[in-house]
C-alpha cells in the first residue's frame, strides 16, 4: 500500500470536496463530488446502495479521487486506488459524521427513508501531489 504523504494529509482533514472517478460498463469515466474521510491507511467514502457510483464500484473496484486544498487552490491530492472494502456495518452513523464536518449538522440531512447508506475504503496504489 502506498500512504499519502503526511504533509497533504491534512487536505482530506479539510471540508475539502474530493472528485471520484469511476468507470462506467462502456468504459468512459463517470465522476462525482463526494464527502471524505482519511482513517489512516484508506479513503473512506459514503454513498447509497444502488446509485451510479455504487453499482460501478461493485463492478470495478478501480477509482481515482482528486481532492484540492480549500485554502489553497493550487495544493492538491491526485490517487489512483481500489475499493477494498463495501460494506453497509457503520455507513448510517458514518455518514452522519460527515454530515458533522461538511455541514454542522447533527444529523445527515438530505437521508431519504428507504435508502440504504454504504461505506467503501479506497487503498491507495498511486499518489501526485501539487503545490
Amino acid at each position: 500500500m502506498i500512504e499519502i504523504p503526511a504533509e497533504y494529509r491534512d487536505i482530506l482533514d479539510k471540508k475539502s470536496f474530493v472528485h471520484l472517478a469511476t468507470k462506467m460498463r462502456d468504459g468512459s469515466p463517470q465522476v462525482s463530488p463526494v464527502w471524505v474521510e482519511y482513517d489512516g491507511e484508506h479513503i473512506v467514502i459514503n454513498s447509497a446502495k444502488g446509485r451510479l457510483k455504487d453499482r460501478n464500484i461493485r463492478a470495478d473496484e478501480r477509482v481515482a479521487v482528486s481532492a484540492t486544498d480549500p485554502d489553497n487552490p493550487y495544493r492538491a491530492l491526485m490517487i489512483r486506488g481500489r475499493v477494498v472494502k463495501v460494506t453497509e456495518e457503520g455507513a448510517d452513523a458514518h455518514i452522519d459524521k460527515l454530515a458533522k464536518k461538511y455541514l454542522d449538522a447533527d444529523a445527515y440531512p438530505f437521508r431519504v427513508p428507504e435508502e440504504v447508506r454504504v461505506k467503501y475504503y479506497i487503498e491507495p496504489i498511486k499518489v501526485g501531489t501539487m503545490g
